[in-house]
């Protein structure tokens, strides 16, 4: 795998870069039977416009990928191609059972064509393989990570992310997330070993507006350079701060920084926040 950049023939190619999916199987097409059209989001509803920039884009159909696997404990797969999801940024895995059936999975870095997977409770310890917390190592990578039981994969699951098995000691698994963070974790709940594929994706440069236009997004006006009446950093002459104690949104809210989560519940679950690991 590798990032492919572009001639500068044009002034669009000329800071345009992609992955080269060198690990995608050539000529290889959707399976129907699990295909789905993706809903596209205009930003606009009963009430006019709910999310400001976006429209247009480009319809795409998404693919219906297995996160819990459980429906198959016990049955190796054998991997029969590796595609593109215009869904998520990590490539999806084909699995074809022994008995038959088909399934999506998320794939691993290192995936290959006609690799043998298995989803158990516990099993040979091997990239692409999903048991429970408790039957992997400590100090493994893992992603696609359950939280709550039989609820499937949650977390951990975007291009290039992994989480650590940190501990096993105690009535739960200790995980470190991506973040930093450090929570409990039920051991029965499931993990696949290894880490998400398409570590690349966050390297590429888009290059011109036309593609990003493309995934449904459309141009972004700085509060600053509009007029009082327009929003709260509006006004002033040439370009001036938005003097304000804080950034606000058009309708007058905190912006940028403003804690909103509120998830209470969970918090006895945090051994270890992320915003503490960030700071040493």
């Amino acid at each position: 795998m590798g990032i492919k950049i572009l001639k500068p023939t044009t002034n669009g190619q000329r800071n345009k870069s992609y992955v080269s999916g060198d690990q995608l199987t050539k000529g290889a097409q959707p399976l129907k039977s699990l295909l789905t059209q993706g809903r596209k989001i205009s930003g606009r509803g009963n009430h006019g416009i709910t999310i400001r920039h976006r429209g247009g884009g480009t319809r795409s159909y998404i693919r219906i990928v297995d996160f819990n696997g459980t429906d198959k404990l016990g049955v190796p797969g054998k991997v029969k191609s590796i595609e593109y999801d215009p869904g998520r940024s990590a490539y999806i895995a084909l699995i074809v059972f022994n008995d038959g059936d088909k399934r999506y999975h998320i794939a691993h870095k290192n995936m290959k064509v006609n690799d043998i997977v298995i989803t158990d409770k516990k099993g040979k310890i091997k990239d692409g393989n999903r048991f429970q917390l408790q039957n992997i190592p400590v100090g493994f990578s893992i992603f696609n990570v359950e939280i709550s039981p039989q609820k499937g994969g949650q977390v951990v699951r975007s291009a290039g992310q992994s989480a650590t098995l940190v501990s096993l000691d105690g009535e739960k698994a200790q995980v470190q997330l991506p973040s930093g963070e450090i929570r409990y974790v039920e051991k029965t709940n499931y993990a696949t070993l290894g880490t998400v594929s398409n570590e690349e994706k966050s390297l590429i440069r888009i290059g011109k507006a036309g593609r990003v236009r493309h995934m449904g997004r459309r141009p972004q006006v700085r509060g600053k350079a509009m007029n009082p009446c327009d929003h709260p950093h509006g006004g002033g002459e040439g370009g001036c701060p938005i003097g304000l104690k804080h950034p606000k949104t058009p309708w007058g809210a905190p912006a940028l920084g403003v804690k909103t989560r509120n998830k209470k519940k969970s918090n006895r679950l945090i051994v270890r926040s992320r915003h503490r690991a960030k700071k040493k």
